[in-house]
């Protein structure tokens, strides 16, 4: 799991994003759409159009990272709606469980757990 912390800015885009951009892609996607700068240091999550997978945008000095999750079975279960120029920005807990597919909105309630992990051998 990334390692998202409160002092971050944490940038969710409310519209889906087309997840055949790469890097430059979305950080074309943070500049035009959402106004904000991808060099800046905030974290930009975003989903795909199903709901099944999301993309963490970050640049940390010297390099872009992007990182993805997708889901093994179901959809995230809460997407943030409203915002202004089409991002809405969160607090590093909500982002924590929208990223373990919760749902801030709903309180301090995590997902369901997903299967076991089996052991090697």
């Amino acid at each position: 799991m990334i390692q998202i912390t409160p002092h971050m800015r944490l940038l969710v885009a409310v519209e889906p994003a087309d997840f055949r951009k790469g890097i430059d892609g979305l950080a074309r996607v943070c500049r035009e759409e959402l106004g904000a700068d991808p060099f800046a240091g905030a974290v930009f999550v975003f989903r795909n159009r199903r709901g099944t997978m999301l993309r963490v945008l970050t640049f940390d000095g010297s390099g872009f990272w992007l990182c993805q999750k997708r889901l093994s079975s179901g959809r995230f279960r809460f997407w943030p709606t409203g915002g202004e120029g089409g991002v809405r920005t969160l607090q590093a807990h909500q982002v924590q469980l929208l990223l373990s597919g919760g749902d801030p909105e709903a309180g301090n309630t995590a997902p369901p757990p997903w299967r076991r992990l089996r052991e090697a051998g």
